[in-house]
């Protein structure tokens, strides 16, 4: 069976990871700038709050997982007040060890380990809007054994070092937004791969996206009718349906002319156009720039 989510973490290609151990005793308080790079971070004792721009603040406690695909400004904090430390990530000089906020003697109240990735891929914009924008787990043992092995295995510089690192943040996002899928995850992907109705329909769009589907077919997919189908497609996903699908062929587009030496008509074929004119058309229209030109600068 097609797994949309696979799909789309595969498509994006993660890599380069940085990871480091955290800690804050006392009065502390962190301010991080916006960073644009996904990040992650899992808490191993001790809790600490977090208050992410534009998300209510949150609690992290012991075997909280947190994941946040762009890293918009934040700020990390003990329970007592404390005039944050303004930090530019962008700027700042990597630690050479561990990280220490707050009291540097005796015991941390908390223990955190976090770190940085980047997606690979051309153009992320399609399928980030598909993740909540904080991700927030809670009892999940496998993350914060996953982030463990990231971390060791960064620090390591054994043989396969990066293909591991590769499929190890692969795992990690993929259990991560499991665990968030379902009536409380955002509108997005995830929220459609919840109902049952809308998820027929998106894997159908993704097992056989040259396919011309229309809503009527894909309502039928879902077993809807087509007014509801649309409703509960656009409520679910955030977008339309065709306008997913749009999206959706495009990504795909745009992953086969960096990747292959491929001629456009039968990217266009892929991709469900008729002609290669077609295609270059929707495609720059999409874009912004015509295929070819694309693939050149790929």
């Amino acid at each position: 069976m097609i797994d949309p989510l696979s799909e789309v973490i595969t498509l994006l290609r993660p890599r380069a990871v940085f990871s480091k151990g955290i800690s804050g005793a006392g009065r502390w308080a962190v301010r991080y700038s916006r960073f644009d790079k996904p990040s992650f971070c899992a808490v191993l004792d001790g809790s600490c709050l977090l208050a992410v721009d534009g998300q209510a603040t949150v609690t992290l406690e012991a075997g909280d997982f947190v994941f946040l695909p762009t890293t918009p400004g934040f700020m990390m904090s003990g329970h007592q007040p404390a005039k944050p430390v303004k930090i530019n990530p962008k700027t700042a000089p990597t630690p050479a060890g561990d990280v220490r906020h707050g009291k540097r003697g005796g015991s941390p109240d908390v223990r955190l380990l976090g770190g940085h990735f980047e997606f690979d891929a051309p153009d992320t914009d399609l399928l980030v809007a598909l993740i909540p924008a904080l991700v927030h787990v809670r009892g999940v043992p496998r993350l914060s054994m996953l982030v463990q092995m990231l971390r060791e295995e960064s620090r390591d510089r054994k043989s396969g070092r990066e293909f591991v690192l590769t499929r190890l943040v692969e795992v990690m996002l993929v259990e991560a937004l499991r665990a968030i899928s379902g009536e409380e995850a955002s509108v997005g992907l995830l929220r459609g791969l919840a109902d049952t109705s809308v998820a027929a329909a998106i894997r159908q769009m993704h097992r056989d996206p040259s396919r011309g589907w229309t809503v009527e077919r894909l309502a039928r997919k879902a077993a809807l009718s087509r007014s509801t189908f649309f409703e509960h497609f656009t409520g679910a996903v955030g977008m339309p349906p065709m306008e997913y699908l749009l999206a959706w062929r495009m990504t795909i587009a745009k992953d086969i002319l960096r990747r292959e030496a491929l001629g456009v008509a039968e990217v266009a074929k892929r991709v469900g156009y008729g002609s290669a004119s077609t295609f270059s058309t929707a495609f720059s229209l999409y874009v912004g720039q015509p295929p070819g030109r694309y693939a050149r600068q790929g």
